[in-house]
């Protein structure tokens, strides 16, 4: 039984990798009186991932539902 399985999975292993193609964004932030800045990083779905201004656009609301104004993308890391 396993070894007809086989074939289908070989096949369907790249799908299953395009299916997880994202990235991780550095980012700094800001937020509150008294001002707290941070330092962080999130995963972003590959369509965020082209660009720092595409990365921003799909990070700041994100960031701003927990309180938290983008100030910078500061890296984009491929994902695997």
């Amino acid at each position: 039984m396993m070894h007809r399985l086989l074939p289908l999975v070989i096949l369907l292993l790249p799908l299953a990798a395009a299916a997880r193609a994202d990235c991780t964004v550095h980012y700094k932030a800001k937020r509150g009186n008294p001002m707290q800045l941070e330092a962080g990083t999130a995963s972003l779905p590959e369509a965020a991932c082209a660009s720092r201004a595409a990365a921003a656009a799909a990070l700041a609301p994100m960031l701003a539902g927990q309180g938290w104004t983008l100030l910078a993308i500061t890296a984009i890391i491929p994902g695997s």
